[in-house]
């Protein structure tokens, strides 16, 4: 898995290097120098700061994953960042090592990772969006049923992991893709990454 760092903070960005090149080369680090001198290098997952992202990243590297390090940003800061850019993926720099690890992983497996810290402000947030603008609020249930589809469950999956049967599951789905108008998973996948970013 190739890996490029691309954060304003220099220690930071060693220490990372440090944690993801220790115990076996499952991670190839690359810094933005090296990218620059290798022009065939095309990194899988690019991590990123607030003061690093911006849209040339995305263009010039349509095919890599973007990470955002959260280093305390304010909950406006963070929703408008996470509304202005695709990402997949938000991780606390307190996130311990293993778990770090674990979550470049997902990303890089398809997956989108949200930090437990990154989840709250969103739900915590719920006046959720819906086109342009709000819908009403959504039940417990109904974060926890997003949550799960963010994951990758399937039904079965969802209600093993809720302790509910298939059919609440999908009664809970049905009122979830009226409230955003959409019909299926993966417009609310979408809607969730561009929008809302209900995942944990």
């Amino acid at each position: 898995m190739k890996v490029l760092i691309h954060m304003s903070n220099l220690l930071l960005s060693q220490a990372l290097e440090t944690v993801l090149s220790t115990n076996g080369n499952e991670f190839q680090i690359w810094s933005e120098q090296k990218q620059t001198a290798s022009k065939e290098y095309v990194p899988d997952i690019i991590i990123v700061d607030v003061y690093t992202i911006n849209k040339k990243i995305f263009t010039q590297n349509p095919e890599s994953k973007i990470v955002l390090i959260d280093m305390g940003l304010k909950r406006d800061e963070l929703l408008s960042t996470l509304i202005s850019y695709k990402l997949h993926g938000v991780i606390s720099p307190a996130t311990d090592v293993r778990l770090f690890r674990k979550a470049l992983k997902v990303v890089y497996d398809g997956q989108i990772w949200l930090s437990h810290e990154t989840m709250k402000t969103f739900l915590h947030n719920s006046e959720t969006v819906h086109k342009t603008g709000k819908i009403d609020g959504l039940t417990t249930r109904e974060k926890q049923i997003i949550s799960c589809v963010c994951k990758g469950f399937n039904n079965k999956q969802i209600a093993s992991d809720l302790s509910v049967s298939e059919q609440t599951v999908k009664a809970h789905l049905n009122r979830i893709f009226r409230k955003f108008n959409i019909s299926n998973r993966s417009q609310l996948v979408a809607l969730s990454l561009n929008h809302v970013h209900f995942y944990n």
